[in-house]
C-alpha cells in the first residue's frame, strides 16, 4: 500500500508534527509506505507530487486549518481533524486499506465533509458542524467590533438623551459616524451565513448564504419586526451551504460544468433557501414574537420578580435576536406609558453580557486564547455603551456555555434592577446612559450592572473550569510563539552536539552552535511547580551568559504561558519566548522523576521541561527547535530514556541524537 498524508493544525507547530511522527510510526508498523506532508509554521514541507498522488492507494487528511483538496480528485480519501492523526493514526490507515473511505470529487473541494460509514459519522460531524461555523464566525467577528465601536463613540460623544431613546441629532457629524457603524452591524449575520454556507459548499455557496443571512435578519420579508437575529443567520448559512453543496453532486453535462459554480448553483440555492426562510421558517417567528408580546404584556400584573427574571433572559438569550428584540421593544413602547421600570430592567440587563465576558478575559486569560482575549477588550467596551452584541462571538463559538451564563448574568441584574425600583427613560441601555442622566436610580442601576457581569463572568469562568485551554476555538493548543516567522537551517541543531556551554557572553561566531549544553541541563528530585521550573531554568540560562535581565526574560515566559500551557501533554512542557534579553538561542532541560504541577492538554505531570529562549532577531531557530523537539519526544522510547537518565550527561547525549 501507498498512502499519502497532509497534517496541519491551527498555529502549525506541535500537533503538526505529532501527527506527522504517529502516522509514520503507525505505517511502519502496518508495513505500509507512507509520505506526509507538513503545512506547518514554516510552510508545506514535504510536498506531495502529482506522481505520488497519482500512484496513491488513499490520502489522509489530519488537519484542523482548511487544506486544498483539487489536486486528490479521484483518490479514496479521509478528511480527519489533526487529533485523529495524533491519537487514532493506525486506524486512519486501517480505513484506507479496508477502502473504507469515498473517491473524493473535485466538485467536493474544501467542504471538509466526513468519509466514514453512516454509523461512524456523529462525532466527525459535530467536528465539522464546529469548523463550518467557526469559519463564519472569524469573518464576522470584524464586522461586530467596528460597527459595535464606531456607533459607542458616536453615541458617548454626540447623542443626546430624549423621551425616544438616546438620540443623534440628524444633521450632527456623529451622526455619519453612527450611520457607518449601523451599516457594518447590518452585515453582521448575512456574512456569518455566507461564510459559514462557503465553508461547507466553497464559493457557491457565498451567494445564497448572504442571501438567507439577509433574510433573516430583515424580518420585513416574512413578516417579523425583530427578524431571526444571528440564530437565524446560522440556520441560513447551514441550509444555504448544504443546499449548495448537494446541487453540486448532480451530474451535468459537460457544456453546462463551467456555469455551475457561477450561475446555476447561485441562483438555485439562492431560491431554494429564501423562499424556505419565506415561507416555511420565517413565516411562524412572526407569530411566535407576537405572541410573545401579548404575553410580556400580561406579566405586568405578576410578581415583578418574576418579569424580570423572564426580561433578563430574554435579553441575554440571543444578545441582539428577535428574542431580545421583543423584550427590547416591550419595554421601550411602555416608557410612552410612563412605566420605566421594565425598561430599566432591559437597560441593565443588555450590558452585563459582554461586560461579563471580557471580564472573564481579563480575570482567567489561559482560558482564553488571544483572538478571545482581544473579542474580550472589544466585548467589554461595547457593553459599556449597552451594546449586546459584543458578547455574539463568545455565544457563536461556544453556545453551550456562554448563553447560559449570559443568561443567569442578566437574569440577576434584573432582579437587582427590579427590587431596586431602577428606571430607564430613553429606549437604551448600558452605563452609556447612566452617565447622561437617563437611569432613575443610578447607584441601583450600577450595583445590578457590576453585580450581574460579575455573576455572568463566574458562570462562565466555572463552565469552563474543566475544559482544556484553547478546546473551544481550536480544539488543540500549540506551544507556538505569536507574530513569529518561520524557518531556519535544518544544521544547527545538529550541530549543537559538540559544543559546550560558554563560561562568558557567547560570541557571534559561536551562536548557532550552542543551543544545547549540558551545563543548562537540570535533574530535580523535588516537587515544583510550574513557576518554580521556568524560574529555576531561566537562572541557569542567566548563570551562563545566555541571558542579560532575568525579569525580561521571566515576563515574556509567563506572558506566552499565559497565552495557552505549552504542557503539552505525555509528560512534557515546553515554555518559550522571544526577548531582546537574550544573548543567544539556548534550550534549558529539565528532569523531574516526581513530576511538575502544571496545568497540561491530558492532565498529565510534566516530568521533561524544555525551556526555549531566542532573541528578538533570531533567524526563527526557536521554530525549527519546538519541530525537532515535538517530532522526537512523540517517540515513547526518547521520552522514556530521558526520564530515566542518569545524569546531565546522559541526558546531553540523548538531545545530540535529536
Amino acid at each position: 500500500m501507498k498512502i499519502l498524508a497532509i497534517t496541519s493544525c491551527p498555529n502549525g507547530i506541535a500537533h503538526t508534527y505529532m501527527a506527522q511522527e504517529k502516522l509514520e510510526q503507525a505505517a511502519k508498523e502496518m508495513g505500509v509506505d507512507i509520505k506526509v506532508e507538513t503545512q506547518g509554521g514554516v510552510g508545506a514541507e514535504n510536498i506531495l507530487t502529482a506522481k505520488e498522488i497519482k500512484e496513491a492507494d488513499g490520502i489522509i487528511i489530519a488537519a484542523d486549518r482548511q487544506v486544498d483538496l483539487s489536486r486528490f480528485n479521484g483518490k479514496r480519501l479521509i478528511n480527519e481533524n489533526v487529533r485523529e492523526g495524533i491519537h487514532h493514526p493506525k486506524q486512519l490507515i486501517q480505513r484506507i486499506i479496508d477502502q473504507d473511505a469515498r473517491i473524493y470529487h473535485g466538485n467536493d473541494s474544501e467542504t471538509h465533509s466526513h468519509n466514514s460509514e453512516e454509523d461512524n459519522e456523529h462525532k466527525s460531524g459535530m467536528q465539522m458542524v464546529y469548523q463550518h461555523l467557526m469559519n463564519g464566525v472569524s469573518f464576522m467577528v470584524p464586522f461586530i467590533v467596528v460597527g459595535g465601536l464606531l456607533m459607542a463613540i458616536a453615541l458617548t460623544i454626540g447623542g443626546e438623551a430624549t423621551s425616544k431613546g438616546l438620540v443623534i441629532p440628524e444633521h450632527s457629524f456623529w451622526k455619519s459616524i453612527e450611520n457607518i457603524g449601523s451599516l457594518s452591524f447590518k452585515f453582521m449575520v448575512p456574512i456569518l451565513a455566507g461564510y459559514i454556507a462557503v465553508s461547507i459548499a466553497d464559493k457557491p455557496g457565498l451567494v445564497p448564504g448572504m442571501i438567507g443571512g439577509a433574510i433573516a435578519a430583515d424580518g420585513s420579508l416574512y413578516g417579523s419586526t425583530a427578524g431571526a437575529g444571528f440564530l437565524g443567520g446560522i440556520v441560513a448559512g447551514f441550509l444555504a451551504g448544504y443546499i449548495a453543496k448537494w446541487i453540486k453532486q448532480i451530474k451535468v453535462p459537460k457544456a453546462m460544468a463551467p456555469i455551475m459554480p457561477i450561475i446555476i448553483i447561485p441562483i438555485i440555492s439562492s431560491l431554494i433557501v429564501g423562499l424556505i426562510f419565506i415561507f416555511v421558517i420565517g413565516a411562524p417567528i412572526s407569530s411566535i414574537f407576537a405572541a410573545l408580546t401579548t404575553w410580556l404584556k400580561g406579566m405586568q400584573g405578576a410578581n415583578i420578580i418574576i418579569l424580570a427574571l423572564i426580561i433578563g433572559a430574554m435579553i441575554a438569550f440571543d444578545m441582539g435576536g428577535p428574542i431580545n428584540k421583543v423584550a427590547f421593544l416591550f419595554g421601550s413602547a411602555l416608557i410612552a406609558e410612563g412605566n420605566y421600570a421594565v425598561m430599566g430592567m432591559v437597560a441593565v440587563a443588555v450590558c452585563t453580557p459582554p461586560i461579563g465576558l471580557g471580564l472573564a478575559t481579563f480575570i482567567q486569560k489561559r482560558k482564553f486564547n488571544k483572538a478571545e482575549q482581544e473579542m474580550g477588550k472589544a466585548s467589554f467596551t461595547m457593553g459599556l455603551f449597552g451594546i449586546t452584541e459584543g458578547a455574539i462571538p463568545f455565544a457563536a463559538q461556544d453556545p453551550l456555555r456562554t448563553i447560559p451564563a449570559n443568561m443567569i448574568g442578566a437574569m440577576v441584574a434584573s432582579v437587582i434592577a427590579a427590587l431596586g425600583g431602577v428606571g430607564d427613560r430613553v429606549a437604551h441601555g448600558g452605563p452609556v446612559v447612566a452617565v447622561l442622566g437617563g437611569i432613575d436610580k443610578v447607584l441601583w442601576f450600577f450595583i445590578a450592572v457590576i453585580i450581574g457581569s460579575l455573576v455572568t463572568m463566574m458562570t462562565v469562568l466555572i463552565f469552563k473550569r474543566h475544559t482544556p485551554v484553547n478546546e473551544v476555538n481550536s480544539h488543540e493548543t500549540d506551544p507556538t510563539l505569536e507574530n513569529d516567522s518561520t524557518s531556519a537551517n535544518d544544521t544547527t541543531t545538529q550541530s549543537n552536539a559538540a559544543t559546550t556551554a560558554p563560561q562568558s557572553e557567547p560570541t557571534n561566531e559561536s551562536k548557532e552552535h550552542e543551543v544545547f549544553a549540558e551545563n543548562i541541563i537540570e535533574i530535580s528530585n523535588t516537587e515544583l511547580t510550574r513557576d518554580n521550573a521556568i524560574d529555576t531554568l531561566i537562572s541557569k540560562l542567566n548563570e551562563h551568559h545566555y541571558i542579560s535581565n532575568v525579569e525580561e526574560v521571566k515576563e515574556a515566559i509567563h506572558k506566552r504561558e499565559a497565552e495557552s500551557t505549552t504542557a503539552i501533554g505525555m509528560n512534557v512542557a515546553i515554555p518559550h519566548a522571544k526577548s531582546s534579553a537574550v544573548n543567544q538561542p539556548a534550550v534549558a532541560v529539565m528532569q523531574n522523576r516526581k513530576g511538575i504541577q502544571w496545568e497540561s492538554l491530558d492532565g498529565s505531570l510534566p516530568q521533561l521541561v524544555f525551556l526555549i529562549a531566542v532573541p528578538n532577531d533570531s533567524n526563527d531557530t526557536h521554530l525549527r527547535l519546538l519541530q525537532r523537539l515535538s517530532k522526537a519526544l512523540m517517540h515513547d522510547d526518547t521520552r522514556d530514556n530521558l526520564v530515566h537518565a542518569q545524569d546531565k550527561n546522559e541526558i546531553y547525549n540523548i538531545l545530540k541524537e535529536i
